[in-house]
């Protein structure tokens, strides 16, 4: 089983043109064996509480008690038979005590002298890390006769090169049962697109935000430019990582209850943590993630818990929440220019926008007629925005028009975009009207929107399963580019200026140095796959109906979460 549930794009200028490898000095160690001590002790108290809800699930005193009397009978016949074979046994071992004795095998689990002062490790998983012996290089190793050729590490150096004029997409993939974080460099001139590196998550990701401040990295200021990303997953807390790091082992900073190690020592001898909702961190899958370009150390988040969560990156800790929605929360955006309101989605059927300065006062809403799934504002206009629902229809709205009554608010359009419900829609930053909507019945459609309403220009299917994601590009040069990814695991990015109906419509819309480069071959670019080439194109129904019982089996243990 192979997914993409989230895409993301990184502008230009942002990502580091030679990424670091990840350095594993005595600093990160101390850091990552407390990270992994916290999840270690998670995992005993678990382990402890199983226990004791087995112990009291027992059959009752007298049952016990029987059993007691028949075990200690059993371990009597037991000690009767053991000290026969133990004598049996001692006269074999005296043969071979002459050929071990050098050995000294009888100390052999003897612990030192300076374990038991506590100066040996004890840190389960990383327990021997720092007693390997190690060299800063391979020449000062003596048992590495070959030495390194220093052409290797520059070639090695190129090969991580990223180009002032790439793109980096980021893509949250499940395969295989394994969650990871894919970087791809896209080249748009080249027409190239690869997986520069991965990360490795610990759980099913569902959202992804790009960060360009740094967060949890020493000795870099708080407030410099840097190329980070936020991943909310089924586990309640979000991980915050390096993109200009390859290989980390352990994300940068934990937002949650997994990276607050004060929280934990003073629960460590509560029960096990409450699933009910409260103002510190999540407590079920966060469903989306917001961050905030004019604050740059707030990220918003949003939850299967119902809440709302404001975080300051600066100190890895939530704000403030909110608590305005009735179900679960699920697709958050900043206002473009009153940089404190927040528009948010819910499966309530509502949409609020509500000034995160003033938490007690309630949000102005607006009502659909089924669960919302994303929430826009409108790029060109912020006096409107948009909703998209399960049955497939975008709505559009003016927020002069809403009131705190959802139900007596009214569109100033509606649009049935899809049969089935529009999971991911876009908005072209550069090019006014262009929209974009995608569906699980596996279509992409482009839309023009004009004073009259929006017509559809083209639609198409990328053979990439159902779609839940499609983003335009992020800079002036790479405006026409959507990413699509979905159900099968594979991402394309379609130049849609290469498009005849695209080039019709928008034409006077393209800014005139674009126009000239702007080709009439159809550009779609993706990433070779040895696998899916040797198949067929189009997978067998079969297959596609497991892939579709996957994404609902997840959309399954989210509503469990919540009962």
């Amino acid at each position: 089983m192979s997914m993409i549930t989230a895409t993301a794009w990184v502008p230009r200028g942002f990502a580091a043109p030679f990424p670091t490898k990840y350095a594993f000095d005595e600093e990160e160690f101390e850091r990552i064996a407390a990270l992994a001590k916290l999840q270690l002790d998670d995992a005993q108290e678990d382990l402890e509480e199983a226990e004791a809800e087995a112990e009291a699930a027992g059959n009752g005193v007298g049952a016990s008690t029987e059993a007691e009397s028949e075990v200690k009978s059993s371990k009597k016949k037991k000690s009767k038979k053991s000290k026969k074979s133990k004598k049996s046994k001692q006269e074999d071992d005296i043969e071979l005590d002459d050929d071990l004795k050098e050995y000294d095998l009888e100390h052999y689990d003897d612990v030192d002298e300076d374990e038991e002062q506590g100066v040996g490790q004890n840190m389960g998983m990383f327990g021997n890390v720092k007693t390997l012996a190690f060299y800063d290089s391979n020449k000062d190793d003596p048992y590495i006769t070959m030495k390194d050729d220093i052409n290797d590490d520059e070639a090695e150096r190129e090969e991580l090169q990223i180009l002032a004029t790439d793109n980096l997409l980021l893509s949250a993939k499940i395969e295989d049962e394994l969650a990871h974080l894919e970087v791809y460099v896209y080249e748009d001139e080249a027409d190239n697109l690869y997986v520069h590196h991965d990360i490795m998550l610990p759980a099913i990701p569902l959202c992804i935000e790009w960060l360009d401040i740094p967060v949890g990295k020493a000795g870099v200021d708080k407030d410099s430019v840097a190329n980070f990303v936020a991943v909310g997953t089924f586990d309640p807390d979000i991980e915050i990582w390096d993109l200009d790091t390859v290989d980390c082992m352990y994300p940068n900073a934990i937002l949650g209850q997994g990276g607050n190690s004060e929280e934990k020592k003073k629960k460590k001898k509560k029960k096990k943590k409450s699933r009910k909702a409260n103002d510190e961190y999540h407590v079920d899958a966060v469903l989306a993630l917001a961050a905030n370009r004019k604050h740059r150390n707030l990220l918003a988040s949003a939850s299967a818990d119902k809440t709302v969560k404001l975080w300051d990156l600066h100190t890895a800790k939530c704000a403030k929440s909110y608590t305005y929605h009735t179900d679960k929360v699920c697709s958050l955006a900043w206002h473009s220019v009153e940089s404190t309101v927040l528009l948010s989605g819910s499966y309530d059927r509502t949409a609020a926008i509500a000034d995160m300065r003033a938490p007690t006062e309630l949000p102005t809403r607006v009502g659909v007629e089924s669960d919302v799934e994303t929430v826009k504002w409108d790029p060109h206009d912020p006096n409107f925005f948009f909703v998209t629902t399960e049955n497939g229809i975008v709505h559009y709205f003016d927020i002069r028009n809403a009131t705190k009554d959802p139900s007596a608010s009214k569109a100033v359009w509606q649009l049935q975009a899809h049969d089935e419900s529009v999971s991911t829609f876009d908005l072209n930053m550069v090019i006014p009207g262009f929209m974009a909507t995608a569906s699980t019945d596996k279509t992409v459609k482009l839309w023009d929107i004009s004073a009259g309403g929006p017509a559809l220009v083209v639609s198409r299917d990328f053979d990439v399963g159902r779609v839940f994601s499609a983003t335009f590009g992020p800079d002036a040069e790479v405006a026409f580019r959507l990413a699509v990814a979905g159900s099968k695991g594979t991402v394309s990015v379609w130049d849609t200026s290469t498009n005849a109906s695209v080039r019709k419509f928008f034409a006077q819309k393209m800014p005139s140095k674009f126009a000239k480069e702007v080709k009439a071959e159809d550009r779609l670019v993706g990433v070779d796959d040895d696998e899916s080439s040797s198949s067929e194109s189009g997978e067998d129904d079969e297959e596609e109906e497991e892939r579709g019982d996957d994404v609902d089996e997840i959309a399954g243990s989210m509503d469990e979460g919540e009962d």
